[in-house]
This record gives C-alpha cells, sequence and structure tokens, in this order.
C-alpha cells in the first residue's frame, strides 16, 4: 500500500531517458536484467542497473544529476507498485533532497560516501520525515521525533530515504505476507513470498527500485529475503550498527543491516554506518578454507537446493577454495534451547519500552489488540498462560548456560577447523507460495514444518551473533533463486565482506527479474 504523490510517470520517465547520450556509465552497471524483454528503454535500464558504488561515483563526479537519478528510480518504484515493496513512498519529497544534493555539489562542498543516494528503508526502522508503522495497525500514523541512529548516519553520508518498505508484520514472521498493509511479493515469482521480515526492502532490491537498502535480522530477516529475492544481504556481528529507533523483539539478537545487489555495495553501506573505511581488495579464494557441516545445514534439502548448493560448491573448489568436513556436535540442541526461549521472553518488555521510549502514544496491549489476526496469535502465545511463555527462570538458562555454550561451541570450531567461514544454503527450499505459512511445506514427497524449512539453516548464526553474508549461487528449474551463506567468526565483518568479493565473482552473477 504505497502512498504516491501524484507525479507523472511521463514525467519521471522523461527525466530517466537521455542520460546515457553517452556511453560514459555503461560497463560499470553491475548484474545485469533481462533488459531486452523489458519494456523499459535500454538506456533507463543502464540506470536501474548501476550498483550504489557506480552510481554515487557518477553522482561526485557530475556525470549524473541526483534528481535525474531518483527520478529513475522513483518511476521504476511506480512500475514495480504491484509488488507491494512499500509501504510509504513520497515521490516529491524525494526529489527536494536530491535537488538539495544536486546544489551542494555545484557549490563545491564536500560530499559524503553516499551522496545523493536514494536507499529504501524498512518500516521497522525510526524515520522523523516518515512514519514508522512497524508494519502493524495501532502504528500507522506514528512519526518518531527523530532519526534511528542508523538513517541517521546514511543521511550524514548523504543518503537520501527514498521510501518505508513493506514488512512481516511487527518483524513477527518470515514471509511479509502482511496481513494489514498487503502482502509483498517475490520479483521472480508474484505467486510467492519474499522472505521475511524484511520482504520489501529485498523485493525492492532485486527489481532494481535502488541498489542498496536497509533491513533487518533477528533470526533470519535479513538473510531469508536476500535467499529468496536473489540479492546480497549482510548480518554484520550483533551490536556492530545501533538499533536504536528500530521496533525490537530482543535486544540479545536484533541487528540491523543491509540488502544490495554487490558485495561492494555492502561494503560501502558498512563504511558510511560502522565508519570503517579501511582499505578493502578482492581476496584470491586459492587456499581459502571453508566449513561444510553437513549433519546440521547440508540435511533434508529441496533437489533444486541440493543440486545448485553442490554445483557452487564445485565452483569454489574449482577456484581453489579448500572445504573442510566437520561437525558442530550440540548445535541443534543449543539453538532449541535459547533462540525461542529468548525472542518470545523479551518482545513484550523490549516492544513495551520502545514504545514508550519514542512516544508511540499506544501501550503494547494496544498493539497487539489492533495487530493482524496471525500476529496476535503468535505473540498472544508468548504472554503467560500461551503455548510459547517463557518462565523466568527458563530465559535465565537459555542467556546465561544456553547462549554462552553456543557462542563457545562457535570459537572453538573455527579456532579447531582453521576456516575463515562455514558455508550452507540459506534456507532449505526456494521461495514458497503465498499463504503456505499456513501449511506443512512438502519436501522430497515429506511434510516439514515451514519455520523449520526457512529457519533452521539461519537460526544458529544470528543467535551466537555471527556475522553472515549471503550470495545468491543460481536459479532452480523454477527460475527461482537459490543461496549460500557464509557465516564467520564474531568480530570478523571486514575480513568476511573482503572475502565475499571473491565468492561473489565465482559464483556468478544473477540473472534479474523478468517485468
Amino acid at each position: 500500500m504505497a502512498i504516491f504523490n501524484r507525479i507523472s510517470r511521463r514525467h519521471l520517465l522523461a527525466e530517466a531517458s537521455g542520460l546515457f547520450a553517452t556511453a560514459a556509465l555503461v560497463g560499470r552497471t553491475g548484474h545485469c536484467l533481462a533488459a531486452e524483454s523489458s519494456s523499459a528503454k535500454p538506456q533507463e535500464m543502464d540506470l536501474l542497473n548501476l550498483s550504489a558504488v557506480d552510481a554515487v561515483n557518477s553522482m561526485v563526479h557530475g556525470e549524473l544529476t541526483a534528481e535525474r537519478y531518483a527520478s529513475a528510480l522513483l518511476a521504476r518504484c511506480e512500475a514495480g507498485a504491484s509488488l507491494n515493496a512499500f509501504i510509504t513512498l513520497e515521490p516529491q519529497r524525494v526529489l527536494e533532497a536530491a535537488r538539495a544534493c544536486d546544489l551542494k555539489r555545484r557549490s563545491g562542498a564536500a560530499l559524503g560516501l553516499l551522496h545523493g543516494l536514494p536507499i529504501p528503508v524498512k518500516d521497522s526502522i525510526n524515520t522523523a520525515d516518515f512514519p514508522t508503522t512497524g508494519g502493524t495497525p495501532a502504528l500507522r500514523h506514528f512519526r518518531p521525533g527523530e532519526d534511528a541512529p542508523v538513517v541517521h548516519s546514511l543521511r550524514a553520508a548523504g543518503a537520501i530515504v527514498l521510501g518505508k518498505t513493506n514488512l512481516h508484520e511487527l518483524s513477527y514472521g518470515y514471509t511479509s505476507n502482511n496481513h494489514a498493509y498487503g502482502a509483498v511479493h517475490n520479483p521472480y515469482d508474484p505467486t510467492r513470498n519474499p522472505g521475511g521480515s524484511s520482504g520489501g526492502t529485498a523485493a525492492a532490491i532485486a527489481y532494481r527500485m535502488a541498489p542498496l537498502g536497509v533491513a533487518e535480522d533477528t533470526e533470519g530477516s535479513i538473510r531469508v529475503p536476500a535467499a529468496l529475492c536473489g540479492i546480497a544481504g549482510f548480518r554484520p556481528t550483533t551490536y556492530r550498527y545501533s538499533t536504536k529507533g528500530a521496533v525490537p523483539i530482543t535486544p540479545l539478537f536484533d541487528q540491523v543491516g543491509p540488502h544490495a545487489r554487490s558485495v561492494a555495495d555492502l561494503l560501502l553501506f558498512d563504511s558510511a554506518v560502522a565508519g570503517d573505511t579501511s582499505p578493502t581488495r578482492q581476496t584470491s579464494l586459492k587456499g581459502v578454507r571453508l566449513g561444510v557441516v553437513r549433519s546440521y545445514w547440508f540435511t533434508d534439502l529441496d533437489p533444486e537446493t541440493e543440486r545448485i548448493t553442490e554445483g557452487a560448491l564445485q565452483k569454489l573448489r574449482a577456484a581453489g577454495v579448500e572445504l573442510i568436513e566437520g561437525d558442530l556436535p550440540e548445535l541443534a540442541k543449543l539453538v532449541s534451547l535459547t533462540t525461542d526461549q529468548i525472542q518470545n521472553h523479551d518482545v513484550k518488555p523490549a516492544l513495551t519500552r520502545y514504545l514508550a521510549q519514542y512516544k508511540a502514544g499506544v501501550g503494547f496491549d494496544t498493539v497487539l489488540a489492533s495487530a493482524s489476526p496471525d500476529i496476535r496469535l503468535i505473540i498472544g502465545a508468548t504472554l503467560p498462560g500461551g503455548s510459547s511463555f517463557v518462565s523466568d527462570a527458563q530465559y535465565r538458562a537459555a542467556v546465561d548456560v544456553h547462549l554462552p555454550a553456543l557462542r563457545s561451541l562457535y570459537r572453538d570450531y573455527f579456532a579447531r577447523a582453521g576456516v575463515q567461514a562455514i558455508v550452507f544454503p540459506t534456507t532449505i527450499l526456494p521461495a514458497p507460495k503465498i499463504g503456505a505459512e499456513n501449511t506443512d511445506v512438502e519436501v522430497r514427497g515429506r511434510k516439514m514444518a515451514f519455520d523449520v524449512a526457512i529457519a533452521r539453516n539461519i537460526a544458529p548464526g544470528s543467535t551466537a551473533g555471527l556475522p553472515g553474508l549471503v550470495l545468491p549461487a543460481g536459479l532452480s528449474s523454477d527460475g527461482l533463486p537459490v543461496a549460500l551463506e557464509f557465516d564467520g567468526p564474531a568480530g570478523s565483518d571486514r575480513a568476511l565482506l573482503q572475502l565475499g568479493l571473491g565468492l561473489e565473482k565465482v559464483l556468478g552473477p544473477l540473472p534479474g527479474p523478468k517485468p
């Protein structure tokens, strides 16, 4: 349900066309969209395929104005409006901000790392000039008094907030099938979900509405949508980026992070938000050691996921990667004793604090009472008397005993195996149909709980607080993306992203979604 000010599509496309009368930017556009079959003009597609790095570089050097670039992205947003990627989109505000960026450049002022770059922001992250709905009805008109720190950092680096993206309501789900604001649709097949909870940001990036966006991940909400929409996603080590001003589930796991179509753009985001501008270069993969734990991450895979995963591992071997087979005993047990217990215990007090701190004007009970039935059922079950209620004693055991044991298990494994990251398929199967979350899914002729199929592989890393990089690995026979995840040791964010530059090159580009 996007809020569009009435700006003529013809005007927006006119702004975008004519930009590439010369071939100055052609060849720097990153992954190629299927432009031949698109109704968009080839010159427009060149522009839409620009990476964030190249778009900023072009605007800084005067090859491209921020206003023209913003106009092209806004036209693409309107063209893809049926994907329902945005809850709030105000083109006039975006164009005014872009004109201000152009004035700043012409004045000779110093320009930031993200000069003129429109960035979609998940609608669970506070913005002072847009509502922050959390995807739930009670917050429909909530306008925080200030930007979240991550948004403040992006604006300080010269970025423009493109709009607020749709999500699974209150970030409590894996599909972005939002019953209050409408389902987000997967750009590769609109009958399928884009993953959640940050499905709107992922759909926008995949459909070339922007090259870089803000998502948030408590238990997979960056990585699952990245995997199902065929883009790159990065969940940093927990606490690397501030999560203040984000609608919470638990402060122990919540973490904002980027969606993009290239690792270079993930690095750009990290530089702007973490303030780490240390030089990076593509890592040679020769002699790189990656851990493979088949007993947990590779069991019960969908045949297409297995086929593409094994093919991707063969590519990595051919590039010189050493795949180190091993095991992580007790992993499943420790995850089962920590992940749900901590989230289910913390969601009410964390959300209550957020609503009070940012003066939302409503309390937890009002938010829950106004929420969609599916969310009322899930979160209601975490309250006293509910089937998912966690006692204080269970919570303390999860936080003080089982979570430290999980982190220790990972530290010991990385030290013992000598690997730079663990590699595995991000999800057990490609994007399911919208509504499939209400039933079991079928994998290899057997019924499997939907949450297991989507969340089993991503839960350990975020619970332990590890950095996780998702990269597309290929398309299934149905044309759906399949991805690999690379989880590194806690604190290895920059090294993991640098490694990702080489991994991305070997895995190869993924064809973009058809219009």
